[in-house]
Formats: C-alpha cells, sequence, structure tokens
C-alpha cells in the first residue's frame, strides 16, 4: 500500500456502493434515492483534511440507456455534494461515464477517467495515487494505471486489489496509515 498521505497524489473513489447504497433496481436514478453508506462522508472528510484531492470515477450507463438525463445525473450528484458538505467533506473533481458497454474507452474497467483526470491536473502521477472500489472492475482501472487498488469487500474475498477492506473508512485507513 502506501506509507501515508505525503505519497498520495490522490484518491479515486468509484460512487455506487462505495459512497453510497446502491440503488435495488441497479441505478440511482432520483437525487432522494442517493444514501451514503455509513461513515463514508467521514472517511471524505479525512482525506480532505489531509490534503488528499479526492476525485469521483463513475459509471453511469442509465445515461446512454434513457433511464436518466443528464440534468437527471447532475441533480443526483448535487446530492451527494449536499451530502457530504453537510458532513463537512467534499470532492475535488467528478469524472463520469455515461456510456453503455463497448462505446468508450472511460467506461471502468478501462482507465480512460482516470487518464482524463491526470491530463485535466498538472502533476497528478496515476502511479501515486489510489483507487477505492467496489467491483472488480474498478479495480481493474487502477491497475490499469499502476495505482494502488482497495476493494470494499467482504474479508476473505478473493480479489485482484491490493488489498480488500468492509468499507470506505477502513479503506482510508489503510491509505493513511500504510
Amino acid at each position: 500500500m502506501t506509507s501515508g498521505a505525503a505519497v498520495l497524489d490522490a484518491v479515486f473513489l468509484d460512487r455506487d456502493g462505495t459512497l453510497n447504497v446502491k440503488a435495488p433496481e441497479g441505478y440511482v436514478t432520483r437525487p432522494d434515492d442517493l444514501v451514503l453508506l455509513p461513515g463514508a462522508a467521514a472517511a471524505v472528510r479525512r482525506l480532505n483534511e489531509r490534503g488528499v484531492p479526492v476525485l469521483l470515477v463513475t459509471n453511469q450507463r442509465c445515461i446512454a440507456r434513457g433511464l436518466l438525463s443528464d440534468a437527471g445525473y447532475a441533480a443526483v450528484a448535487a446530492r451527494l455534494r449536499r451530502l457530504l458538505a453537510a458532513a463537512g467533506a467534499r470532492l475535488d473533481s467528478e469524472y463520469v461515464c455515461p456510456h453503455d458497454a463497448g462505446h468508450c474507452d472511460c467506461r471502468k474497467p478501462l482507465p480512460g477517467l482516470l487518464r482524463r483526470a491526470a491530463m485535466e491536473r498538472p502533476g497528478l502521477d496515476l502511479r501515486r495515487c489510489a483507487l477505492v472500489g467496489d467491483t472488480e472492475s474498478d479495480v481493474a482501472a487502477g491497475r490499469a494505471v499502476g495505482a494502488a487498488t482497495i476493494r470494499l469487500a467482504p474479508m476473505g474475498t478473493s480479489s485482484a486489489a491490493d488489498a480488500t477492506a468492509p468499507d470506505l473508512a477502513a479503506a482510508v485507513g489503510l491509505l493513511l496509515t500504510g
């Protein structure tokens, strides 16, 4: 892993299943349906307090499928930002793939969203970043650019990630303490 926040250029976070509860029907399509996972806002705030940029990277195929408009996504994203702000936390940037599978290079497990962040943030070295997500496709995107990876999953879950953690708070603890 890392030996502390000083070596982290940024932490990439998946959204659904990492920051918020996954919707039972698969997609969060209304702002009121976005519910933060316990401890998620405090974990983001801990990274913010250490000066580590927190960058959201999320696949939102529901846009390509017509289940959510761009304006609808913006409303859901605004609720996420409000909920985090209420807990003293913030995202530094948000990167969204609105495409269906096979139509782009930004949909995780492909690393396009991470590479875009590196292009937009001068000095960001993806090898000094970490990606935290709840699926193997999140892990694959991080590994493709040499980032450290943590998969949120029950202990003992098999994963290609560098580590697993039960929740975002535990993952942030691993990143900040090594």
